[in-house]
């Protein structure tokens, strides 16, 4: 049987970083994830894919970030949660896809134990953005088995304001900056959409507003191009 599941919130130097210092998991597994991008321009940073108790969290709506979620956030390195997600006794799988998950491209189904743990988060940067990720944080894992569908939203980390302005070296914490568009559709020469935001707790994204001038404007996005609607991707668990 198959249950659609709907939830508001749930749902280099980047890639040199990305999977530094982080131990794959390897078990057999009772669970089979796959997941789809819903977007026509976003790319998605490599996924953390974590099993955990009731009291580990990757990341709460209205809450402020944690550092090892502005991590991921702004250039996309997990490796500081799935070290919290480890030290915490959950299990972790880095990086199934090997790479980025292109628009409309699909991860196919890998399989991961979450052992003892009862619960799953799933999370991923958005590029080209800012600090936008989207994800899923503390789902039950049901004891039913059968087939699951999440539609997961884009968050907004608060932690960095979205200048919308692609910046070398931006991906590190702290500075400002869209770190890399890897569809290689940005302009460049914008002056800037914002330069700070009021809501510095996690929350849903406005989107990326872009424009059309391609070497000026407020933005180096392009509105045509990297705007999205909510959902941004489709998670099926399969619960064996």
């Amino acid at each position: 049987m198959t249950r659609i599941v709907k939830k508001q919130a749930l749902v280099y130097p980047i890639l040199a970083c990305l999977t530094a210092g982080i131990a794959m998991q390897t078990h057999a597994a009772d669970l089979s994830i796959s997941v789809q991008n819903l977007t026509q321009g976003i790319h998605f940073t490599p996924f953390i894919i974590a099993g955990h108790d009731d009291q580990t969290h990757l990341f709460e709506v209205g809450k402020a970030a944690s550092t090892s979620l502005q991590m991921m956030a702004e250039g996309g390195n997990i490796s500081g949660l799935a070290s919290d997600v480890m030290a915490s006794g959950g299990e972790v799988l880095s990086n199934p896809n090997m790479g980025l998950l292109a628009p409309a491209g699909m991860i196919e189904a890998f399989d991961f134990d979450s052992g003892a743990n009862g619960y799953l988060s799933i999370t991923s940067m958005l590029l080209p953005t800012n600090d936008a990720f989207a994800g899923v944080d503390a789902w039950k894992i049901p004891t039913e088995a059968g087939s699951y569908v999440l539609f997961l939203n884009a968050y907004d980390a608060g932690t960095e304001a979205n200048n919308e302005l692609l910046t070398a070296n931006s991906g590190a914490p702290g500075v400002l900056g869209i770190p890399a568009d890897p569809g290689g559709m940005t302009g460049s020469g914008g002056s800037g959409v914002a330069m700070s935001d009021t809501n510095t707790s996690v929350h849903i994204h406005r989107g990326s507003l872009g424009d059309d001038d391609n070497a000026g404007g407020k933005s180096d996005l392009d509105n045509t191009v990297h705007r999205w609607l909510n959902p941004v991707l489709k998670v099926t668990i399969v619960v064996k």
